[in-house]
Protein backbone atom coordinates (compact mmCIF):
# COMPACT_ATOMS: atom_id res chain seq x y z
CA UNK A 1 0.00 0.00 0.00
CA UNK A 2 2.62 2.81 0.82
CA UNK A 3 5.90 0.38 1.62
CA UNK A 4 8.12 0.25 4.67
CA UNK A 5 7.73 2.61 7.60
CA UNK A 6 4.69 2.71 7.51
CA UNK A 7 1.42 0.97 9.64
CA UNK A 8 -2.18 0.46 9.56
CA UNK A 9 -4.34 -0.07 13.29
CA UNK A 10 -6.82 -1.76 13.59
CA UNK A 11 -9.64 -2.39 16.25
CA UNK A 12 -8.66 -1.78 20.24
CA UNK A 13 -5.23 -0.41 18.88
CA UNK A 14 -7.17 2.18 16.59
CA UNK A 15 -9.09 2.51 19.59
CA UNK A 16 -6.41 2.90 21.90
CA UNK A 17 -4.90 5.68 19.76
CA UNK A 18 -7.95 7.95 19.29
CA UNK A 19 -7.95 7.59 23.22
CA UNK A 20 -4.55 8.41 23.99
CA UNK A 21 -5.04 11.42 21.73
CA UNK A 22 -8.44 12.51 24.05
CA UNK A 23 -6.56 11.78 26.79
CA UNK A 24 -2.90 14.01 25.97
CA UNK A 25 -5.36 17.11 24.60
CA UNK A 26 -7.48 17.07 27.56
CA UNK A 27 -4.62 17.05 29.59
CA UNK A 28 -3.25 19.79 28.17
CA UNK A 29 -5.99 22.15 27.64
CA UNK A 30 -7.62 21.21 30.93
CA UNK A 31 -4.85 21.29 33.48
CA UNK A 32 -2.29 23.60 31.51
CA UNK A 33 -4.05 26.22 30.10
CA UNK A 34 -3.09 25.16 26.07
CA UNK A 35 -5.14 26.08 23.32
CA UNK A 36 -6.43 23.67 20.92
CA UNK A 37 -5.58 24.17 17.44
CA UNK A 38 -6.48 21.91 14.07
CA UNK A 39 -3.09 23.45 11.54
CA UNK A 40 -2.90 21.95 8.41
CA UNK A 41 0.10 19.57 7.46
CA UNK A 42 1.11 21.00 3.97
CA UNK A 43 2.56 24.55 4.70
CA UNK A 44 4.76 26.30 2.50
CA UNK A 45 8.25 27.11 2.38
CA UNK A 46 8.68 30.34 4.56
CA UNK A 47 6.83 28.67 6.98
CA UNK A 48 9.38 25.79 6.98
CA UNK A 49 12.38 28.46 7.10
CA UNK A 50 10.55 30.18 10.08
CA UNK A 51 10.95 27.45 12.54
CA UNK A 52 14.25 26.08 11.25
CA UNK A 53 13.39 23.15 9.40
CA UNK A 54 14.62 24.39 5.84
CA UNK A 55 16.93 24.86 4.35
CA UNK A 56 19.27 22.64 6.86
CA UNK A 57 17.11 19.30 6.82
CA UNK A 58 15.37 19.18 3.47
CA UNK A 59 16.57 15.52 2.80
CA UNK A 60 14.22 14.30 5.67
CA UNK A 61 10.83 16.16 4.34
CA UNK A 62 8.21 15.89 2.01
CA UNK A 63 7.89 17.87 -0.66
CA UNK A 64 4.68 18.21 -3.08
CA UNK A 65 4.98 18.96 -6.33
CA UNK A 66 3.17 22.52 -5.81
CA UNK A 67 6.43 23.58 -3.54
CA UNK A 68 4.61 22.53 -0.08
CA UNK A 69 6.23 20.60 2.51
CA UNK A 70 4.26 18.11 5.01
CA UNK A 71 5.21 18.88 8.62
CA UNK A 72 7.58 16.46 10.44
CA UNK A 73 5.73 18.08 13.36
CA UNK A 74 3.01 20.75 14.58
CA UNK A 75 5.56 22.81 15.81
CA UNK A 76 5.92 24.30 12.40
CA UNK A 77 2.59 25.80 12.18
CA UNK A 78 1.88 26.31 15.48
CA UNK A 79 5.29 28.49 15.98
CA UNK A 80 4.55 30.04 12.91
CA UNK A 81 0.84 31.35 13.73
CA UNK A 82 2.96 34.51 15.54
CA UNK A 83 4.87 34.82 12.13
CA UNK A 84 5.19 38.49 11.05
CA UNK A 85 3.67 39.32 14.06
CA UNK A 86 4.27 42.04 16.92
CA UNK A 87 2.34 40.96 20.38
CA UNK A 88 1.39 43.22 23.62
CA UNK A 89 3.76 41.63 26.16
CA UNK A 90 0.42 41.33 28.45
CA UNK A 91 -0.42 38.42 26.24
CA UNK A 92 2.24 36.61 26.30
CA UNK A 93 2.77 33.21 26.96
CA UNK A 94 0.76 32.42 24.17
CA UNK A 95 0.36 28.57 24.43
CA UNK A 96 -1.20 26.31 21.84
CA UNK A 97 -1.49 21.94 21.46
CA UNK A 98 -2.37 19.90 18.53
CA UNK A 99 -2.87 16.42 17.64
CA UNK A 100 -1.30 16.09 13.98
CA UNK A 101 -0.03 13.71 11.79
CA UNK A 102 3.69 14.25 11.31
CA UNK A 103 6.37 13.21 8.11
CA UNK A 104 9.55 12.48 7.91
CA UNK A 105 11.45 10.62 5.31
CA UNK A 106 14.15 9.46 8.10
CA UNK A 107 17.17 10.04 5.57
CA UNK A 108 19.57 10.06 8.24
CA UNK A 109 17.71 6.83 9.60
CA UNK A 110 18.70 3.93 7.25
CA UNK A 111 18.84 0.88 8.83
CA UNK A 112 17.72 1.67 12.46
CA UNK A 113 14.10 0.89 13.43
CA UNK A 114 12.94 -0.61 10.22
CA UNK A 115 10.33 -2.56 11.89
CA UNK A 116 7.57 -1.68 13.79
CA UNK A 117 6.52 1.40 15.35
CA UNK A 118 9.49 2.96 16.66
CA UNK A 119 10.66 4.62 13.55
CA UNK A 120 7.95 5.45 10.60
CA UNK A 121 7.57 7.75 7.79
CA UNK A 122 4.23 9.19 9.25
CA UNK A 123 3.26 9.02 12.87
CA UNK A 124 0.86 11.04 15.28
CA UNK A 125 2.04 13.42 18.24
CA UNK A 126 0.26 16.00 20.67
CA UNK A 127 2.53 19.39 19.90
CA UNK A 128 2.89 21.99 22.78
CA UNK A 129 4.28 25.34 21.66
CA UNK A 130 4.51 28.35 23.86
CA UNK A 131 5.44 31.68 22.67
CA UNK A 132 6.78 34.06 25.60
CA UNK A 133 8.92 37.05 26.79
CA UNK A 134 12.66 36.96 26.92
CA UNK A 135 12.28 36.60 30.49
CA UNK A 136 10.18 33.51 30.81
CA UNK A 137 11.50 31.27 28.53
CA UNK A 138 13.52 29.11 31.11
CA UNK A 139 10.69 28.91 33.63
CA UNK A 140 8.38 28.01 31.00
CA UNK A 141 10.93 25.24 29.93
CA UNK A 142 10.53 23.86 33.36
CA UNK A 143 6.55 24.12 33.07
CA UNK A 144 6.64 22.32 29.11
CA UNK A 145 8.39 19.87 30.69
CA UNK A 146 6.57 19.22 33.72
CA UNK A 147 3.22 18.68 31.58
CA UNK A 148 5.39 15.68 29.28
CA UNK A 149 6.23 14.43 32.70
CA UNK A 150 2.56 14.89 34.13
CA UNK A 151 1.13 12.72 31.47
CA UNK A 152 3.77 9.84 31.84
CA UNK A 153 2.91 9.99 34.96
CA UNK A 154 -0.30 9.84 34.33
CA UNK A 155 -0.38 6.70 32.10
CA UNK A 156 1.95 4.90 34.65
CA UNK A 157 4.49 4.48 32.44
CA UNK A 158 8.42 4.28 34.16
CA UNK A 159 10.73 6.96 32.47
CA UNK A 160 14.08 9.40 32.80
CA UNK A 161 14.42 13.03 32.20
CA UNK A 162 17.75 13.67 30.42
CA UNK A 163 19.37 16.81 29.87
CA UNK A 164 21.41 16.91 26.20
CA UNK A 165 24.56 17.66 25.43
CA UNK A 166 25.20 20.62 23.36
CA UNK A 167 26.31 18.81 20.88
CA UNK A 168 23.41 16.70 20.78
CA UNK A 169 20.01 19.07 21.16
CA UNK A 170 18.39 20.37 17.87
CA UNK A 171 19.88 23.32 14.97
CA UNK A 172 16.94 25.79 16.29
CA UNK A 173 17.28 24.67 20.27
CA UNK A 174 19.40 26.24 23.01
CA UNK A 175 18.47 23.97 26.14
CA UNK A 176 16.78 20.48 25.80
CA UNK A 177 15.04 17.98 27.95
CA UNK A 178 14.29 14.40 26.47
CA UNK A 179 12.21 12.47 28.57
CA UNK A 180 13.09 8.36 27.78
CA UNK A 181 10.20 5.60 28.42
CA UNK A 182 11.28 2.68 29.47
CA UNK A 183 10.62 -0.30 26.97
CA UNK A 184 11.00 -3.49 28.31
CA UNK A 185 10.73 -5.84 24.86
CA UNK A 186 13.02 -3.78 22.81
CA UNK A 187 16.57 -4.23 22.83
CA UNK A 188 16.46 -8.26 22.22
CA UNK A 189 14.04 -7.93 25.21
CA UNK A 190 16.55 -6.91 27.14
CA UNK A 191 14.60 -3.51 27.57
CA UNK A 192 15.84 -0.24 27.12
CA UNK A 193 14.85 3.91 27.18
CA UNK A 194 13.73 5.58 24.25
CA UNK A 195 12.62 9.66 23.66
CA UNK A 196 8.89 9.95 23.92
CA UNK A 197 9.13 13.77 23.86
CA UNK A 198 11.70 16.20 23.67
CA UNK A 199 10.97 19.39 24.84
CA UNK A 200 13.24 22.63 23.83
CA UNK A 201 13.59 26.30 24.60
CA UNK A 202 14.66 28.15 20.98
CA UNK A 203 15.36 31.20 22.87
CA UNK A 204 14.76 34.03 20.14
CA UNK A 205 16.33 31.72 17.02
CA UNK A 206 13.21 31.36 15.47
CA UNK A 207 11.25 34.51 16.57
CA UNK A 208 14.48 36.18 14.53
CA UNK A 209 13.91 33.97 11.64
CA UNK A 210 9.51 34.60 11.95
CA UNK A 211 10.23 38.27 12.38
CA UNK A 212 8.03 38.09 15.85
CA UNK A 213 8.18 39.89 18.08
CA UNK A 214 6.26 41.55 20.94
CA UNK A 215 5.92 45.19 22.53
CA UNK A 216 7.77 45.57 26.30
CA UNK A 217 6.61 47.63 28.75
CA UNK A 218 9.02 50.35 27.64
CA UNK A 219 7.07 50.28 23.89
CA UNK A 220 10.16 48.61 22.58
CA UNK A 221 10.32 45.86 19.78
CA UNK A 222 11.47 42.19 20.54
CA UNK A 223 11.83 39.03 19.61
CA UNK A 224 9.78 36.53 21.37
CA UNK A 225 11.16 33.21 22.61
CA UNK A 226 9.90 30.19 21.59
CA UNK A 227 9.50 26.60 23.02
CA UNK A 228 8.25 23.28 21.54
CA UNK A 229 7.62 19.42 23.11
CA UNK A 230 6.14 16.66 22.56
CA UNK A 231 3.04 15.76 24.57
CA UNK A 232 3.15 12.75 23.55
CA UNK A 233 4.37 11.32 20.73
CA UNK A 234 1.07 8.78 19.96
CA UNK A 235 2.65 5.80 18.55
CA UNK A 236 5.67 5.33 21.07
CA UNK A 237 3.25 5.97 24.14
CA UNK A 238 0.70 3.06 22.74
CA UNK A 239 4.37 0.58 22.33
CA UNK A 240 4.62 1.82 25.76
CA UNK A 241 1.16 0.52 27.30
CA UNK A 242 1.35 -2.70 25.56
CA UNK A 243 4.91 -3.64 26.85
CA UNK A 244 5.04 -2.19 30.10
CA UNK A 245 0.95 -3.21 30.73
CA UNK A 246 0.98 -6.81 29.25
CA UNK A 247 -0.04 -9.68 32.11
CA UNK A 248 0.91 -13.35 32.31
CA UNK A 249 -2.37 -14.18 30.16
CA UNK A 250 -1.44 -12.21 27.24
CA UNK A 251 -4.15 -9.39 27.41
CA UNK A 252 -2.46 -5.30 28.24
CA UNK A 253 -3.48 -3.69 31.56
CA UNK A 254 -4.89 -0.07 30.62
CA UNK A 255 -4.22 2.61 32.91
CA UNK A 256 -6.78 4.13 34.71
CA UNK A 257 -6.63 7.18 33.15
CA UNK A 258 -7.71 5.49 29.98
CA UNK A 259 -10.36 3.45 31.31
CA UNK A 260 -13.04 5.88 30.71
CA UNK A 261 -11.82 6.33 27.04
CA UNK A 262 -11.61 3.07 26.32
CA UNK A 263 -14.92 2.02 27.83
CA UNK A 264 -12.57 -0.81 29.44
CA UNK A 265 -10.01 -1.35 31.75
CA UNK A 266 -8.26 -3.93 29.57
CA UNK A 267 -7.13 -4.76 26.21
CA UNK A 268 -8.17 -8.52 25.57
CA UNK A 269 -5.96 -10.78 23.18
CA UNK A 270 -9.07 -12.38 21.94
Amino acid sequence: MSGSRFVILFGKIAKLERALKSFMIDRLTNSYGYTEVMPPVLVNEKTMTGTGQLPKFSEDLFKTIDNRWLIPTAEVPLTNLVSDMITPKKNLPMRFTAYTQCFRAEAGAAGRDTRGMIRNHQFSKVEMVSICDEDSSVDELDRMTGAAENILQSLELPYRVVLLASKDIGFSAKRTYDLEVWLPGQNDGQGCYREISSCSNCGSFQGRRMKARYKDESNNNKFVHTLNGSGLAVGRTIIAILENGQLSNGDIQLPKVLHEYMGADKISKD
